[in-house]
């Protein structure tokens, strides 16, 4: 019998989390039969929207720390969308170490707080969080691993939105198996993003027996995500993972392609087009008599809520495997909700697999 409470701690008050948390207003009332737009389950293992509690968080900007979580989530340079005016929570914004967070292009805009930095190991176990969710920008390898080691130290399951590889990475999967604490990752996908529809045109191709020459997926937005990624050595973890997910399709249909004929990644930063991600997909083919044909797409979505509905599932299948003492990365919810899970399916058969994962839990 699942547990009432999902208790959660988010780390980086950013866009994203600004979305998750307007979410958990707007989606309060959800029910096992509704069918609601941007939910893809209402209820999971038992667990409804309401459920979900948060009850601590860090960041590192003064704009945030020291405030209400309910007042963080809209202090600039957030610039996400609003649909959703959350009521003060209680829970304060905490400060955090800096390590590697802060990129070379976002230092002007972002105010370190001097702020006390508490343990926080100590503040996650004394609020009984079950699951963590990291939020850091990209490219925040240190930042990334220390809130990993935070995790296994507190028993705390995590989320990881971001392309540092965790439950990827074989040496940290270990410690995660070796400590009984779930994780999902690597790399958040957008419900429908650039990423999924990129790998469902590919994966269109290859079942009509037509190989994939050459494509490239360029990505433009306002937000600081896009801001901080013209660090270009930032960037490369964010480009890897991008690239997988799209190439890992091609390995599952025993097909290749030349590194040189695929470029996949985020190009530009355009600073009035704030949390609005432009997408621009071609693909390069050839159907019946080697005839060359080609077709391009471009998707418009705001970033951050396009992702919020993927972590509401994410974090819940993390409570199911708390529930039952699962430890290690989540196979089935991450190769569904990542984009660097530690095993690649299509997503076909990834949703079947998140599903049965969720059938299998919510019955014990």
């Amino acid at each position: 019998m699942a547990k009432k409470k999902i208790r959660i701690a988010i780390v980086g008050i950013g866009n994203c989390a600004s979305s998750l948390v307007q979410g958990l207003t707007y989606y309060k009332d959800a029910k096992v039969n509704d069918t609601l737009v941007g939910l893809m389950h209402p209820v999971l293992g038992g667990y409804s929207i309401a459920d979900i509690e948060i009850v601590a968080a860090f960041d590192v900007n003064v704009t945030k720390v020291g405030k209400d979580i309910a007042e963080a989530v809209y202090a600039k340079p957030n610039n996400t969308a609003i649909f959703a005016k959350v009521k003060k929570t209680g829970v304060i914004v905490q400060n955090a170490p800096v390590l590697d967070g802060i990129g070379e292009y976002v230092r002007d805009i972002i105010k370190v707080s001097n702020k006390d930095i508490p343990d926080p190991v100590s503040i996650l176990r004394s609020t009984k969080t079950d699951v963590l969710v990291c939020y850091l920008p990209v490219g925040s390898q240190q930042a990334v691993e220390y809130w990993a080691e935070v995790c296994l130290k507190a028993k705390v399951g995590m989320v990881n939105c971001l392309p540092i590889f965790i439950a990827s990475n074989p040496v940290w999967r270990k410690k995660f198996i070796d400590a009984k604490v779930p994780i999902v990752g690597d790399d958040i996908k957008s419900q429908v993003g650039a990423t999924i529809v990129h790998r469902v045109l590919a994966n269109l191709f290859l079942d009509r027996g037509m190989p994939i020459d050459r494509t490239y997926q360029l990505n433009v937005g306002g937000n600081t995500d896009f801001q901080n990624m013209l660090e270009r050595k930032r960037l490369k973890s964010k480009e890897i993972s991008k690239t997988r997910a799209v190439t890992s399709q091609l390995d599952i249909h025993e097909e290749a392609i030349a590194p040189e004929a695929i470029h996949i990644g985020p190009s530009d930063h355009v600073p009035w087009l704030k949390d609005n991600k432009i997408a621009f997909i071609r693909i390069e083919s050839r159907h019946f008599g080697d005839v060359p044909m080609h077709i391009e797409a471009r998707l418009s979505v705001q970033d951050s809520p396009n992702s919020a509905g993927v972590v509401i599932d994410a974090l819940r299948c993390c409570k199911l495997a708390l529930d039952h003492k699962i430890g290690g990365p989540l196979i089935e919810p991450s190769s569904y909700f990542m984009k660097s899970p530690p095993i690649q399916f299509t997503d076909a058969v990834a949703k079947e697999k998140v599903e049965e994962f969720i059938e299998q839990y919510s019955s014990k």
